[in-house]
């Protein structure tokens, strides 16, 4: 089985944080419908180079062996390990909003404040589905139909459902002042912003497993 836990893995999950990071900047500054379709710059370039992005992993990854066996720990091991690379590479990126002259804090603040506003559970509920969006444009994409990202991005991001690495972008983005102060509620909200999305990349396993 393939480990994912290796030094070229993360440095590739952080150049994936770093695409989803500047699609984001590309959502913030248009903030419509034109900024949604600059988003599936950051999906277009992970699939395109092959990167380890949590949300276009976990569709994918093993969850038993070649035996039949479970491999649940290891499975979420890995994602969380690739995720921990996205975030960095969004930080990265966050970083350098800090020098451009456009209002990108004040937007990245609104997103947060919506999110919290409706709460972890709704959000993790809708999260679920950009996770089922996001596996089914991968696995598109992967048959050479890349086309299906330019429709379904901009789908998740106009239907709401969160994404958890374009979140982590926005959250990082967004005042350090607000942050800091709503930290507690996002140390609550982002787990099931992951866990939903985990939910629906796999919803064509848990619903229909292919013999």
């Amino acid at each position: 089985m393939q480990s994912y836990i290796n030094t070229n893995t993360f440095r590739t999950a952080i150049l994936a944080g770093i695409a989803v990071g500047i699609a984001g900047w590309g959502y913030l500054a248009y903030n419509n419908i034109v900024g949604a379709v600059f988003f599936s710059f950051g999906l277009l370039t992970v699939v395109g180079y092959k990167l380890p992005l949590y949300t276009g992993t976990a569709g994918f990854i093993a969850l038993r062996d070649e035996q039949g066996r479970s491999c649940w720990p290891k499975a979420i091991g890995d994602l969380l390990f690739i995720l921990l690379g996205n975030i960095t590479g969004c930080l990265l990126v966050s970083l350098l909003t800090r020098l451009s002259p456009m209002d990108l804090g004040d937007t990245a603040q609104r997103i947060l404040e919506g999110r919290l506003a409706i709460g972890p559970l709704r959000a993790g509920l809708l999260a679920i589905g950009c996770g089922f969006i996001m596996t089914t444009v991968v696995s598109f994409a992967r048959e050479g139909k890349p086309l299906t990202l330019l429709l379904g991005v901009p789908l998740f991001i106009n239907c709401g459902f969160p994404h958890c690495l374009a979140d982590a972008f926005y959250y990082l983005t967004a005042p350090t002042n607000y942050t800091i102060a709503h930290l507690k509620d996002i140390l609550i909200l982002y787990p099931c912003l992951v866990a939903g999305n985990f939910i629906g990349c796999n919803l064509y396993r848990f619903i229909a497993p292919k013999p």
